[in-house]
């Protein structure tokens, strides 16, 4: 009883440190951003609230929670409320089997640095992932919008196309290390990251992951130079904040993904293991939002195109070259 119970304490404790973890960096990762864009842009970027504009994201969390609440006249009133909380929850679930170190020894216990080891991790993230267009698709759907309707049809159209090249380009992957389990994949990468010997089951993985997140340039759903702002179009307030915090943390989950599938993970010498898990999520995190600073939005037959004719063909091939590889 007191073993489960102490369990129970240290699961707790758990997620209280990666959700934590996980808003702080999701709050300061807009503030990056903006001054990065800004850099690049030659223009300074947020430089009003505290020094270095370091105190905006809270006068934002401060805006949205304060900003009145609207819900359209003849929307969906259960599933407009619904969307935005499936975005940001399944974006979050998705940290659950992120490992951020090796084993600890803890008053004579193991203590695995993951909130949970699932033996089918890789097929829990991809369920979550699959889930999470579901709070775009219904955001556009319940709004009563035409707009919001054709930002939800492009986002989900989005999702068919890229989640099958996602996941085609991770069974290399499970391939070398004989694994759905996230923390075994790390284990394999001990001599050398994936990378080395899967780059292009990495790049296959970068350019759909990004289209996964919607972002630049690959923002199709949303695109408001044609759609006004899309699938959240009608969305104030504290949901809209949702939507937003669920896009950053995104990022974040795209970032740990990259870093323990193809970067190794935690590993890496002199610094603590959680640190350099960090840095490889933040490298991972700045490279995307350069990409947006860089790259125009591509138009929704060259994004299709892109993601049947080219990535998913590319995967397949990789996929029968890496089983030769590994069976002679």
């Amino acid at each position: 009883m007191i073993m489960w119970f102490a369990g129970l304490i240290l699961l707790i404790v758990k997620l209280a440190v990666v959700l934590g973890f996980l808003l702080f960096l999701a709050a300061y990762l807009v503030w990056v951003e903006r001054k990065f864009l800004a850099r690049l842009q030659i223009r300074y970027g947020p430089n009003r609230a505290g020094r270095y504009g370091l105190l905006q994201p809270i006068a934002d969390t401060v805006k949205m929670l304060t900003k009145e609440d609207t819900i359209p006249d003849g929307a969906d009133k259960g599933l407009f409320c619904l969307a935005p909380a499936v975005v940001a929850m399944t974006a979050m679930l998705m940290f659950a089997v992120v490992p951020f170190g090796p084993e600890l020894s803890v008053f004579g216990r193991k203590v695995p640095l993951v909130i949970t080891d699932l033996n089918i991790g890789l097929l829990f993230v991809f369920a979550l992932s699959s889930l999470g267009v579901y709070g775009v698709a219904l955001g556009g759907w319940a709004s009563n919008s035409k707009y919001s309707l054709l930002g939800g049809i492009r986002g989900a159209a989005q999702m068919i196309s890229y989640e099958l090249a996602l996941g085609l380009s991770l069974v290399p992957i499970v391939m070398l290390a004989r694994s759905f389990s996230v923390v075994d994949i790390v284990q394999a990468q001990e001599r050398y990251p994936f990378i080395l010997v899967q780059p292009v089951a990495f790049v296959i993985f970068m350019i759909s992951a990004m289209a996964e997140s919607k972002r630049i340039p690959f923002d199709l759903p949303e695109a408001e130079n044609e759609l006004v702002a899309g699938f959240h179009t009608e969305y104030s307030g504290i949901r809209f904040g949702l939507f937003f915090l669920g896009e950053y943390v995104h990022m974040q989950v795209l970032g740990a993904l990259v870093a323990v599938l193809f970067l190794g993970g935690w590993r890496g010498p002199f610094l603590p293991p959680p640190v350099w898990l960090f840095i490889k999520i933040i490298l991972v995190v700045l490279f995307m939002i350069w990409t947006r600073g860089t790259l125009p939005r591509l138009r929704y037959d060259q994004l299709m195109t892109l993601g049947w004719k080219m990535l998913i063909p590319l995967a397949l091939l990789n996929i029968v070259v890496t089983g030769a590889v590994v069976l002679f």
